[in-house]
């Protein structure tokens, strides 16, 4: 597989992730609706680490250490926001977690939260 190859797997993927948040979104699962978010922005990274760098990314789910892999700069609002998305990763793996935040995952919350990443997945977009 090239390197074109790969970068173009982790965009697409990507890609499919966010439409399923969105659908998840007008379903009214909602956390389900930032997990797959996270997802989204984590494969982009991922994708933008290779083209970038030309190695692997680092096999690791924090959004800013794979931003900082990437060789993005970015202000700490974009820290704050990355970060938190990044706690979204956890909803599918742990159980007593996963109810915790689906409690705290409402609709006005995910409406919030899936805006900002969509923002985040058009900036992304732009840097390949």
């Amino acid at each position: 597989m090239t390197k074109i190859d790969v970068i173009k797997r982790w965009k697409e993927s990507g890609r499919k992730n966010f439409d399923v948040a969105r659908d998840m979104m007008k379903l009214g699962h909602y956390d389900w609706a930032l997990f797959m978010g996270q997802l989204a922005l984590e494969k982009l990274l991922k994708g933008l680490v290779v083209k970038r760098t030309g190695k692997l990314p680092p096999p690791v789910h924090n959004l800013v250490q794979l931003a900082k892999a990437a060789r993005l700069s970015f202000d700490t609002n974009k820290t704050a926001n990355l970060t938190t998305i990044t706690r979204f990763h956890i909803v599918a793996r742990y159980d007593d977690v996963k109810y915790e935040f689906y409690k705290e995952a409402t609709e006005s919350y995910a409406e919030k939260w899936v805006k900002i990443i969509e923002e985040y997945f058009v900036w992304i977009q732009k840097l390949y």
